[in-house]
């Protein structure tokens, strides 16, 4: 399946408060980040791709249209991904990830505006985010390809195959090749494989000829 590249405006994070800021204890757990399409109609989210960068688990809502005199409304598709299998470690913290539409827990089909929630409970990290986001829509499908009308019905195997003008028939050329096969046999079994030695007679030796030599 093709797929196109949706133009994009990532907003600023918008840090949400986990314990009291004034104190050491106090730090943004929690990030949103709003994704607007400007310029964009309504379309069908195909994937999702970012590089992490330390966030712990990924959630995704989507804003989607809907018919006239119906205010839309925010939809999750997708909750608390896992981006790092434990947040204390460095396994997965920057990672590419790919995200597909087959993953969303609801449809996907005309969006508006996405909202990423990134989450990181661990302390051990200063910052943390997604980078090098993009968005791609579902691109235009494939021309249906046409067969020649021979490779789209082939011939049954017990059709007899049409024999190409200027060649002598099979069937033919196969019995010409075993008579000449009998017939090579045939000269083959008639040949004696005796030899004769030079003063064998009847199968013994005459002295007057061995004086001679």
């Amino acid at each position: 399946m093709s797929r196109v590249l949706v133009p994009c405006h990532v907003k600023s994070t918008v840090a949400l408060q986990v314990g009291d800021m004034r104190t050491n204890q106090g730090r943004p757990g929690v990030l949103v980040v709003d994704v607007t399409f400007p310029n964009v109609s309504p379309f069908e989210l195909q994937e999702i791709t970012f590089k992490n960068y330390y966030t712990a688990f990924l959630s995704i809502r989507v804003r989607q249209h809907t018919p006239l005199h119906t205010p839309s409304k925010w939809v999750t598709c997708l909750r608390d991904y896992c981006l790092m299998p434990d947040p204390h470690s460095e396994e997965g913290a920057q990672e590419y990830v790919s995200l597909f539409k087959h993953q969303m827990l609801c449809d996907v089909t005309r969006v508006l505006e996405l909202r990423l929630i990134l989450q990181q409970p661990s302390p051990l990290w200063l910052s943390f985010t997604v980078e090098e986001l993009q968005i791609y829509q579902q691109g235009p499908k494939s021309p249906s390809l046409t067969f020649p009308k021979w490779l789209s019905h082939p011939v049954s195997s017990e059709q007899p195959t049409p024999r190409l003008e200027g060649l002598p028939d099979p069937s033919r050329v196969s019995s010409e090749v075993q008579q000449m096969w009998a017939l090579t046999e045939m000269i083959r079994a008639s040949h004696t494989s005796t030899r004769i030695g030079r003063f064998d007679v009847d199968g013994c030796y005459d002295l007057n000829l061995l004086s001679y030599t």
